[in-house]
């Protein structure tokens, strides 16, 4: 492929309305998603997906990188030594831990339910104080570079929160949405397991590949549910968590 003349015209960032999807008609203003969930179907555009895409990859700056989610604790106890180990823990976080709760409230902000009420939530739900920390940090850092970028002025919210309040400034829409957090999710679990346990890259890549049908299906169960709905089951991820508050030698912060 020829590379591009150094004369090639720079496109100018990414507003908030272009991310929008087109619908062919003149807009007065920003779109508001309705009350249904429009994500259902394919994508209106491709700047949209996009969007989505850019926003839940590893280089978006929140900072996954630096997170476990307890992990980091049960490698170091040889609970997760291989694998397999590794795939059987992601599912469960994914399924019975803060990747269904994160779905459910990703979702009721997107709706517009109040920013604030669904901060106070994701934080009363965290079992531990480093689990605060890996939500509130990365929805920070989230929040100023979506504010910076798509020209918007959301509050410093929780991760899904903020991710889902996003979503709807931008007319971004639901189903897609939820399905690439928590591909994000599923992703940076797997990369620090790749670090710590140590996994090798095809065999990492395996386990992300597994997790997809797992994605699918709790974006299908989940996104219509009310906040009454949330549950946690995932005990031993959230004592893992609790322990590495005070682990002598940790790779990760959480």
């Amino acid at each position: 492929m020829a590379r591009p003349s150094s004369t090639l015209a720079v496109p100018a960032p990414l507003r908030a309305a272009d991310a929008r999807p087109q619908t062919g008609r003149a807009e007065s203003g920003p779109e508001k998603p309705s009350d249904g969930n429009p994500g259902a179907g394919p994508l209106s555009t491709d700047a949209a997906l996009l969007t989505l895409a850019q926003w839940f990859s590893p280089a978006f700056p929140v900072g996954a990188f630096s997170f476990s989610h307890g992990l980091d604790w049960l490698v170091s106890t040889g609970t997760l030594a291989d694998g397999g180990d590794v795939e059987r823990w992601i599912f469960h976080v994914m399924t019975q831990g803060n990747g269904r709760t994160d779905l459910i409230l990703l979702a009721h902000a997107w709706r517009g339910d109040a920013p604030g009420d669904l901060d106070t939530l994701a934080r009363a739900l965290a079992p531990s104080a480093e689990r605060v920390t890996e939500t509130v940090e990365q929805g920070g850092s989230f929040t100023r570079a979506v504010n910076a970028g798509w020209g918007l002025d959301l509050p410093t919210c929780a991760y899904p929160v903020a991710a889902g309040a996003a979503a709807r400034a931008c007319g971004l829409p639901l189903a897609p949405t939820a399905r690439l957090y928590l591909h994000a999710f599923a992703g940076a679990l797997t990369s620090a397991a790749t670090r710590a346990v140590p996994l090798g890259q095809t065999e990492a890549q395996a386990i992300l590949r597994n997790m997809c049908p797992v994605i699918d299906r709790l974006c299908d169960e989940a996104l219509d549910l009310p906040l009454d709905a949330i549950g946690s089951a995932a005990f031993a991820a959230d004592i893992a968590s609790m322990n590495h508050e005070t682990q002598y030698s940790r790779m990760f912060r959480t």
